[in-house]
């Protein structure tokens, strides 16, 4: 399986801008998809990844952290084996490196990195204030 994101960049903060995940390999229908992003401060390993949003791919439930419900709006294309993160009103702690993930549905949805299997590489968002 990979995954692969893409999408981020810089912008200014109470901007918006949508990044996107490419799964391969992998058929989702028992799986959950979620974003986690590793901010800057807040500690570079894996268990400081900050759970962002997740989508159960079969039953379509979507989940959202705190700092970002209301603000985040996590989507997924069936056809095309993506989920996308559309992110508006940003702000400069949104800033960080967004990671997209896959892990097992029967476990629910997880808002703990340790929760995924599998990881794509991630994509730098940058906001500037």
């Amino acid at each position: 399986v990979q995954l692969q994101a893409s999408g981020g960049g810089l912008v200014q903060a109470g901007d918006s801008l949508s990044v996107s995940c490419t799964v391969s390999g992998r058929t989702l229908n028992k799986y959950t998809v979620g974003w986690f992003r590793q901010v800057p401060g807040k500690g570079r390993e894996f268990v400081d990844r900050e759970f962002v949003a997740a989508v159960a791919w079969s039953a379509g439930y979507r989940y959202y952290g705190d700092s970002v419900q209301g603000r985040f709006t996590i989507t997924k294309d069936n056809a095309k084996n993506m989920v996308y993160l559309q992110m508006n009103s940003l702000k400069p702690e949104d800033t960080g490196v967004y990671y997209c993930a896959t892990g097992p549905a029967s476990l629910g949805y997880s808002t703990t990195p340790f929760g995924y299997d599998d990881w794509g590489l991630g994509t730098q968002v940058t906001v500037s204030s």
